[in-house]
């Protein structure tokens, strides 16, 4: 009896001494709870843009595979790749054993996102409501990692110059303007879309959001009934789209009359990621330049 009693008390000594691993929960944009045992060391990135934000996070030695396209920061390049953020391969997933994954909801497809957490890999779910929210998903995304420390710093970078933009511009003058963010159908944004909040951020006014779809397609006709003061475009890279000079086919297009047709690369302002605010920076400098054109 004496040697059970002595070895429950060092049992219970052996369990107070050892490291106590807290659990990890949090919310993410869908509202759903995401909880782990302990904080993830298998990361499996299912969206270029997340890719990005687990390395703002601090995470980036914790992925273990992404999905095309994730080439930022460069050491991003080197990770095994897991099919494209609609596109996923679940066998090349299951096969790294990741015990978190983290996908884009707009992006990913619902069915497989459901199948991964058949198989018992949590999912992390993000698509930022708001830019202040692309903060909230860094620390989020170091809270899962167990790097809060460098995903605070990161965030409290983001919305240090987040609100140094919105006292610089936000009041400015309005500028109506149309985003282009692709030209064959003809695309652009809503009132809902991040980019508009970029938009409104810099004082510009988006002629399209009012439409009901996320990204509508609008015609040609539609875009000079508006009659926007300046036109910004995205593009596939870092190269200024030739399709955008199409616009001076419309002379009296005020956009085209002011030469306010403007370009950003597409990775710095449609990725959900602190380097947004690099494209919103861009896009302010450009809203500002059209208002410096306007005419006495």
């Amino acid at each position: 009896m004496r040697g059970m009693r002595r070895f429950a008390c060092l049992f219970a000594f052996a369990l107070l001494c050892a490291p106590v691993v807290a659990q990890v929960a949090v919310t993410d944009t869908t509202g759903r709870l995401v909880t782990l045992a302990r904080p993830a060391e298998r990361i499996v990135s299912l969206a270029p843009h997340l890719t990005e934000q687990l390395f703002a996070a601090g995470a980036g030695a914790k992925v273990v595979g992404a999905v095309e396209y994730s080439d930022f920061p460069p050491e991003a390049r080197a990770l095994p790749r897991v099919g494209g953020f609609n596109n996923l391969d679940l066998e090349a997933i299951a096969a790294l054993k990741p015990d978190l994954a983290v996908a884009w909801r707009s992006g990913s497809r619902a069915g497989q996102i459901e199948r991964l957490r058949a198989l018992g890999v949590p999912v992390y779910v993000d698509e930022p409501p708001t830019l202040e929210d692309i903060a909230r998903g860094v620390e989020n995304l170091g809270k899962l990692a167990g790097t809060e420390a460098m995903a605070k710093a990161a965030a409290h970078a983001f919305r240090a110059r987040l609100d140094d933009l919105r006292h610089r511009y936000a009041a400015r003058p309005r500028v109506r303007m149309f985003y282009e963010l692709w030209h064959q159908p003809l695309l652009t944004v809503n009132g809902r879309h991040l980019i508009d909040a970029v938009m409104n951020l810099c004082g510009g006014e988006n002629v399209f959001a009012g439409l009901g779809a996320l990204t509508p397609t609008v015609s040609v006709e539609a875009v000079l009934a508006a009659n926007p003061e300046a036109i910004v475009a995205s593009g596939m890279d870092e190269a200024r789209p030739e399709w955008l000079d199409q616009w001076r086919h419309w002379p009296l297009l005020a956009a085209t009359k002011a030469d306010n047709l403007f370009f950003i690369p597409p990775d710095i302002v449609q990725r959900h990621t602190p380097r947004l605010l690099d494209g919103a920076a861009r896009l302010c400098e450009q809203l500002e330049a059209a208002r410096q054109r306007r005419k006495p």
